[in-house]
């Protein structure tokens, strides 16, 4: 194998040089691709929130799912039905007075992904957008995620090991 190797890398040097010599020009060799640039996201820093909130349909007014994940920009809730991509719902949320002078603030957002909860099977983590929200409101949301936002775990849980199954 490795005396093949050999002499087809003689016979590839041989055929470039005589090809030089006489004035063609070498075969064009296919060049490796180029690594894919690692993309770095804009997004803002999303945190775990663990303070119990329900987001409410404002025009239905059915619960739509509690939040889950929350940044600046956006949020991530948990829900039993599973929303189309690309949905636009106005928001009503609950307010606490630890974070607000008044009872509930309403805002829109687009979902932007939606996918079966890893654990359990009949939930639904679904992505949104913040699409409008007034400029108080932000405020509120920005105190939501300093008073109930943690960095999220990074653990990884081995369920066959778990004595909680």
């Amino acid at each position: 194998m490795q005396q093949t190797t050999l002499f087809t890398r003689l016979n590839t040097i041989a055929d470039t040089l005589f090809d030089t010599l006489v004035g063609k020009e070498p075969p064009l060799t296919k060049a490796r691709p180029a690594k894919a640039p690692v993309v770095q996201h804009n997004r803002p820093e999303r945190k775990e929130y663990f303070y119990y909130t329900r987001l409410i349909d404002n025009d239905t007014l059915e619960i739509v799912g509690h939040l889950t994940d929350i940044s600046i920009g956006g949020f991530k809730l948990d829900s039993q039905v599973p929303i189309p991509i690309n949905k636009d719902i106005r928001f009503l949320m609950n307010l606490t007075s630890e974070v607000a002078d008044k009872p509930f603030m309403i805002f829109a957002a687009r979902s932007k992904w939606c996918k079966v909860d890893p654990i359990d099977p009949y939930v639904y983590n679904i992505g949104f957008q913040l699409l409008r929200i007034s400029s108080d409101d932000l405020e509120i949301f920005s105190r939501m995620i300093k008073k109930y936002g943690r960095e999220p775990e990074r653990r990884n849980i081995d369920l066959r090991r778990s004595n909680k199954w």
